[in-house]
């Protein structure tokens, strides 16, 4: 059997989430997601293969997406080692919904990177306590 693998990176996002499917409305988090599917943390994940409604809330925006469980952990003991949850790809969803998710990542990005480079910047500036002018290359 091949195994997929992912095709862009993700980015950690903890947004609530209620996952709608026969046994009634779960609540749950994003931890991190891409374009095109999430890992959400949730008590109770679904069966693999099985395909459900979702809500995402986003700040600002209720996103609705149409989901298949591409994995799944329900026996992780420590949420912060292993959380327990499934993983999703998203098979449906409004274009307005997939834009906004985008923007959101790209800007989430934007920061981090940004956040990364301030770090370095710094980290320059402490080691150059000599008096001699910092030399910043681009």
């Amino acid at each position: 059997m091949r195994r997929e693998r992912r095709q862009s990176s993700r980015i950690e996002v903890k947004w609530p989430v209620i996952v709608q499917h026969d046994k009634g409305d779960m609540a749950g988090e994003t931890l991190n997601f891409n374009a095109i599917s999430a890992f959400i943390r949730c008590p109770k994940p679904l069966r693999l293969n099985e395909i459900f409604d979702m809500t995402i809330n986003a700040p600002d925006r209720r996103l609705s997406v149409n989901a298949e469980v591409v994995w799944s952990n329900i026996h992780g003991r420590d949420d912060e080692i292993t959380p327990r949850g499934m993983g999703v790809r998203f098979l449906d969803m409004a274009s307005e919904d997939q834009e906004f998710i985008t923007k959101a990542l790209a800007t989430q990005s934007l920061g981090k990177v940004a956040t990364e480079y301030l770090r370095a910047l710094e980290k320059k500036v402490h080691k150059n306590r000599s008096g001699h002018p910092l030399k910043i290359q681009a």
